[in-house]
């Protein structure tokens, strides 16, 4: 692969360098490059494309799936069940290890794709000049030197530094996750500027929204911003999820916990006892058999895949499953703001006046919304300045709000002019009647230098008040506000709405600033009722003799669910984080809204660069608001927070995202408005690109790891008691043991292909927001869970081998016995299943007893299995069963009973010390 030099002439900083200067570094000009010198530099400086990394072959990437201490004991269990000559179980085994290792392969490839994605984001062709003749060429062909030509809707092919641009407007979002089009113009940038503030430059994989421009191609391929975060995103380590580390190191210590227990119950039983080593040999493979979960893989599976319905339906769609358990142990969320808490919908909430600040209420492009002064609703009627502003804003604008088939509204065009759009139509304006009532003669369109738009109007509605049909001349505009002010001579007098005193220029300077401080955007709108002096509207026409009318505030609104959401975050013990493109003024005020960095500085990326990991693992969790990041900002504070242990997940829609949201535990990409290279290097994707969205997916994350325990706290005494019963025949010296090896398989295949099942429809509880997320380093067995995988382990090896003893030594068979113990165990299974559904509430109620319909259906279909077992002459003859009578089965009954009472009773006494909601986040 082509790896980035920094030391190479496309690595220069060329924001820094004028037209001049690059012209001469790169010795080109406005006619380009010849063929020849062309052909030369690309045979020097290689294809404008990012090459692709080296991947391993499909066959090693299957193979390494297999390499799982759960699947091994899987594995092993198949071996065993083979040599028993058991075909059906060694099949169901062996699927359930082929079904695991094919997730892991068609998950895997995730950063591959995101590459993909990126490397597809760069233009197919591009426009030309070439020995001063213009030509389309194929985009890979394009070499550092040439001059490429840039018009609306156009994809930029490579870095160019601009050589000359006419209104142009670049989309950078996928590059900085700034919400609106960038503004270009030749002038040079500090050389700590970060790419947003980079004017001069338009960058490969950004799209042209407005204008025309030509630009010099300074970097291409691997050398472009883009082939930056390619090479970023090639580097990062994607890691893996805590679950599956918990799982590995459940798997490992578990594996060998067996191993010891069954070589001292061979040494025990052959030394001390003095048992035949044949027989002894027999017990350890029943032992062994009894304790390897062999469905704790496949269940495992089943309850993340029932997460991931129930995420879809919350519109978070999972692309990789243990993602979905991940996202329920996050202790950090780090969040972009446009369009994930915000809308990406400009809006205008404020519009000062000459003595009166209105507030505008409605979010987004509906246009829907009230003004009020000072907490109470005005009439338009009454505050005549603020209906001409309304009017100015329809007026003078280029864009147009639509509403499509489904009722959403929409913008075409500019943001900022949409907002102004949406705000006459608050006040009652439709553009319509304003074009007809107003039609516009003329007009001079923003341009950067000159920081304003202005439009000619004739007012014809004066003729229906007795006119004289020509209409009223007027001309508005709108702009910096700096630059109105310097338009105006008066200011409208408020209330009355008349032209009066001189602009107070201190007071407007005064409410731009406080406007701003509170992250909106200004912009100034005047008027003057005159025509041109010629037959157009030129710059001399607008240079003076203007009357300052209001100034607007205009923000991107953070989202009302967002709000609810990060409050729920917060409550739930999870911060959340802001890492935005934007600029720092507006991503503090974005965040007070959203209860987020409240009285705390917002760190830019600028700050981020100048630290050291040590000072950065400190600031990015003391820190809420991040402001103009850059992609390796967001990979480094992602980088500390999990240095810091953290369990971090980061949403993200733009190719700058993609490093991060491939290095977090979770990460989390926009479906609607997401580049394809952050959807690809993410876990999950948001269909509504709306953080409430991740806040419900949290709650059924902890939902899906609440279910992981309540399945292992339910397998893990099937497993115990069989073994208990096992050491218990040893320890006894009885000549038999209580349960053969195909016996517990066949328990545990009953217990976990039905029983167990029923725990993955389990809703996520009450309250469990209200828990602080698990310490991110916890084990999946805490030492409370293994006292009660003890507790009811050893119950269960009472109620089981306490009747196979009772009925052997009273003279019935082994076979009968056997059976009792079989039923004895599975009935056990039973109610520990229902005592299961909770793990501390009572389940003596009727919600807990009959509130999972699921498990009842289970429970029957066990019952159905277990009545086949004991009954059917084939089982029988398979199996060493015998049938039963009423007394027996009430006995077994009894077995069943004693695990149910004796499960609940531990949970009433762990709620009556107050231990449940401590214990409920090991």
């Amino acid at each position: 692969m082509m790896h980035r030099d920094d030391n190479a002439p496309q690595s220069r900083p060329w924001h820094t360098f004028s037209v001049e200067k690059t012209q001469l570094e790169l010795q080109t000009g406005p006619d380009g490059l010849s063929n020849t010198e062309a052909q030369s530099r690309l045979t020097r400086y290689g294809p404008n494309r990012l090459a692709e990394p080296a991947r391993r072959g499909p066959l090693m990437r299957l193979l390494s799936q297999f390499h799982n201490v759960l699947l091994y004991a899987m594995m092993g269990a198949a071996v065993i069940t083979a040599l028993l000559g058991h075909w059906l179980d060694t099949a169901v085994l062996m699927a359930a290890v082929v079904v695991n290792a094919l997730i892991g392969f068609l998950q895997e490839g995730k950063a591959e794709s995101a590459l993909a994605a990126i490397r597809g984001m760069l233009a197919p062709h591009a426009t030309v000049m070439r020995e001063g003749t213009r030509s389309e060429i194929d985009a890979t062909t394009l070499v550092p030197g040439d001059v490429v030509v840039l018009a609306s809707g156009d994809r930029v092919p490579a870095d160019l530094r601009l050589l000359a641009s006419r209104e142009l407007r670049v989309d950078e979002a996928a590059l900085t996750g700034e919400s609106e089009p960038v503004q270009k113009e030749l002038t040079t940038a500090k050389e700590d500027a970060s790419l947003g503030d980079r004017w001069c430059m338009a960058y490969a994989g950004t799209v042209v929204v407005y204008g025309q421009a030509t630009g010099i191609v300074v970097a291409t391929g691997a050398h472009t911003e883009l082939g930056r975060i390619n090479h970023l995103l090639t580097d990062v380590d994607s890691g893996t999820t805590p679950l599956l580390r918990q799982i590995d190191r459940f798997g490992h210590g578990l594996a060998g916990a067996i191993a010891v227990v069954a070589v001292l119950t061979f040494l025990l039983g052959w030394l001390w006892r003095g048992e035949p080593a044949g027989e002894m040999f027999l017990v350890v493979v029943a032992l062994v058999a009894s304790a390897i979960p062999e469905g704790l893989p496949a269940i495992m599976t089943v309850i993340l895949a029932r997460g991931v319905q129930r995420m879809a339906r919350e519109k978070a769609i999972v692309r990789r499953l243990p993602a979905v358990e991940t996202l329920g142990s996050v202790t950090v969320i780090c969040s972009d703001k446009t369009g994930t808490l915000t809308r990406n919908e400009m809006t205008v909430q404020r519009v000062v006046a000459a003595g009166h600040v209105y507030d505008v209420s409605g979010a987004g492009y509906v246009p829907e919304g009230r003004f009020s002064l000072d907490g109470a609703d005005v009439d338009l009627f009454g505050h005549p300045e603020l209906a001409l502003t309304a009017r100015a804003g329809e007026l003078c604008n280029d864009a147009r709000l639509l509403q499509d088939t489904e009722g959403h509204w929409r913008i075409e065009g500019d943001p900022t002019e949409g907002a102004l759009l949406v705000l006459g139509a608050k006040a009652g304006l439709t553009r319509e009647t304003l074009q007809t009532q107003w039609p516009r003669l003329d007009a001079i369109p923003f341009e950067s230098q000159h920081r304003f738009m202005a439009t000619y109007h004739l007012d014809k509605a004066e003729n229906a008040n007795g006119g004289d049909g020509s209409g009223t001349p007027w001309i508005f505009v709108k702009g910096a506000p700096e630059r109105i002010f310097e338009m105006c001579r008066t200011q409208i007098v408020a209330p009355g709405g008349q032209p009066g005193a001189p602009v107070d220029i201190d007071y407007w300077r005064r409410m731009v600033t406080d406007t701003a401080a509170q992250g909106l955007r200004v912009l100034g709108l005047a008027y003057k009722q005159a025509k041109p002096a010629g037959d157009r509207l030129e710059f001399s026409d607008v240079e003076d003799g203007f009357t300052l009318l209001a100034l607007v505030g205009i923000i991107d609104p953070p989202r009302p669910e967002a709000i609810a959401a990060v409050a729920e975050c917060h409550r739930a013990g999870i911060r959340v984080k802001m890492i935005t493109g934007d600029h720092a003024e507006t991503a503090k005020a974005i965040g007070a809204q959203l209860d987020i960095g409240i009285g705390k500085p917002a760190v830019t990326g600028a700050e981020v660069a100048l630290m050291d990991d040590a000072e950065l693992r400190r600031v990015a969790l003391d820190i809420d608001v991040f402001a103009r990041a850059s992609p390796e900002h967001k990979l480094r504070l992602v980088q500390a927070l999990q240095d810091d242990g953290q369990v971090v997940a980061m949403t993200g829609d733009g190719v700058n995202d993609a490093p991060a949201l491939k290095r977090a535990d979770v990460g989390v990409a926009m479906g609607f408005k997401g580049t394809e290279a952050a959807k690809e290097a993410a876990d999950i994707v948001l269909t509504d690109d709306n953080f409430a969205s991740i806040a419900k997916a949290v709650r059924q994350g902890r939902g899906v790891y609440d279910n992981l325990k309540k399945f292992i706290l339910f397998m893990l005494p099937t497993n115990g008691g069989e073994a208990l019963v096992v050491i218990a025949g040893v320890m006894l010296s009885l000549g038999v043991v209580a349960l053969t090896p195909a016996q517990v398989l066949w328990i545990n295949m009953v217990t976990s292909s039905t029983l167990g099942i029923a725990l993955a429809f389990e809703r996520a509880e009450p309250g469990i927001m209200d828990r602080t997320p698990r310490p991110p380093g916890a084990s999946l067995l805490s030492w409370f869970f293994i006292w009660r995988v003890t507790l009811v382990s050893i119950l269960m090896m009472i109620g089981t081998f306490g009747l196979f003893y009772l009925e052997w030594r009273n003279g019935a068979s082994v076979e009968a016995a056997r059976t009792m113990a079989v039923n004895a165990l599975v009935m056990a299974e039973m109610f520990y299943l229902i005592s299961s559904r909770s793990i501390f509430a009572t389940s003596l109620s009727w919600q807990g007893l009959f509130g999972n319909r699921v498990a009842l259906i289970t429970i029957a279909a066990c019952l159905v299995l277990q009545l086949f077992y004991t009954y059917v002459p084939f089982m029988q003859t398979t199996f060493g069963s015998s049938p039963l009578n009423g007394r027996e089965w009430l006995e077994v009954l009894g077995a069943g009973l004693l695990v149910f009472f004796g499960a609940e009773l531990e949970k009433w006494v762990v709620r009556r010390a107050g231990w449940a909601e401590r214990l409920a986040v090991q």
